[in-house]
């Protein structure tokens, strides 16, 4: 009878040292897995920000080679913004069976029509959005046609305020005012297209696209945002391709059909032959150009993902004063007083942006050391 109830209490203490060791393993995850999702997540947005500002840069040049060696046509130029989608492909068959990169939010899936729907919508916005944006290149001096693009950055502060509960701190405001002071230094700056022959109508139909393509890009950021929170609920990068091979699907085929049905097709023949480099040097240049606005656009919707809409914004604000500085280099640009202060500024406000991440990292850490200091303590308490 003794050996029996020396038995039980044998067992008894081993079940719990067990509870004992899970409750210390317990608290130990607590302290240490806020800091390994905290490095994973700024990896993660590092990665994001360097695709963005690569492929934009690299994409924006590409562009001005297409036009400066005897490109001409809108719809071409709008086609290969989005028809670069099928090299996603692989990453988007990859991703959609490994392991997500945080936790879940929600595990119930929309329903597929909703998400047709979603898609069809944001490639149709992007298929008007781009063609608005060649509208206005095609009428409106450089310059110009530069300031009104910077006004992106504050349409998307507003539809982020509306929409997305953007709060607006000293340090967001300073830096929302920097970036856009420096795009609009490069802009007036900016050495201008010959516009001889462009009649006033045309002037103001190009003025006006670019105008409403900057809130309409601007719109579609914060839109995208707001259905990674409402409608789709998954926090993986699976998620993220499909926001972005899926409109570009539907925004390759409007070009399609506007290529078609505006005659331009007929053009494109003459157009790759009478090419200053060649006709190999034409394909390459429209195929890389395809390449690195879709590496642009997984950066921008990786950031929109991760961070908010008007973040990504600033980024993408930011790599305006970097196409300069890669122009001297690749295509002998002169470098002026203003260009530096436009980078310089753009930096500064770059930093005041990021500051203010860090500040709002900082208190979430203290939050949660607080949190788990409570939670400790009370563990023991109950041991």
């Amino acid at each position: 009878m003794e050996a029996t109830q020396e038995l039980e209490l044998q067992t008894r203490a081993i079940d719990e040292g067990e509870r004992n060791s899970h409750k210390d393993t317990s608290i130990t995850n607590q302290w240490q897995l806020p800091g390994v999702v905290h490095y994973k997540w700024w990896l993660r947005v590092i990665i994001y920000i360097l695709f963005l500002l690569a492929g934009q840069s690299a994409a924006t040049l590409l562009g001005r080679l297409y036009y400066d060696k005897g490109g001409n046509s809108k719809w071409m130029a709008t086609f290969v913004q989005s028809a670069g989608f099928p090299i996603l492909l692989p990453l988007l068959f990859f991703f959609s069976h490994s392991t997500k990169l945080t936790t879940t939010i929600n595990t119930t899936k929309p329903k597929l029509s909703t998400l047709v729907l979603l898609y069809i919508a944001f490639g149709l916005l992007l298929t008007g959005d781009n063609l608005m944006y060649s509208y206005g290149l095609l009428y409106l001096p450089v310059s110009t046609y530069s300031l009104l693009c910077a006004t992106q950055l504050a349409f998307n502060a507003i539809f982020s305020f509306f929409l997305n509960s953007q709060k607006f701190t000293p340090f967001i405001l300073n830096s929302l005012v920097l970036l856009t002071i420096s795009a609009s230094l490069l802009a007036i700056n900016a050495d201008s297209e010959n516009t001889t022959g462009v009649s006033k109508g045309k002037y103001v139909i190009g003025f006006l696209c670019t105008l409403g393509a900057s809130a309409a890009y601007s719109l579609y950021l914060s839109l995208v945002q707001l259905s990674f929170q409402k409608v789709i609920k998954r926090e993986t990068f699976s998620a993220v391709l499909d926001m972005q091979i899926y409109p570009s699907f539907v925004a390759t085929c409007g070009c399609v059909v506007g290529l078609f049905a505006s005659g331009e097709w007929k053009i494109l023949a003459k157009e790759m032959n009478g090419y200053e480099e060649g006709r190999v040097s034409y394909l390459m240049t429209l195929i890389w150009t395809a390449v690195t606005w879709q590496i642009s656009s997984v950066g921008l919707l990786g950031l929109i993902f991760e961070v908010s809409s008007l973040f990504s914004n600033v980024i993408s604000t930011l790599a305006l004063p970097a196409v300069p500085i890669l122009a001297v280099v690749f295509f002998h640009d002169k470098v002026n007083g203003v260009k530096v202060i436009a980078l310089l500024l753009a930096i500064w406000g770059f930093i005041s942006y990021i500051y203010q991440h860090y500040v709002d990292d900082a208190k979430l850490k203290a939050n949660k050391t607080s949190t788990n200091e409570v939670s400790g303590s009370t563990v023991e308490d109950q041991i």
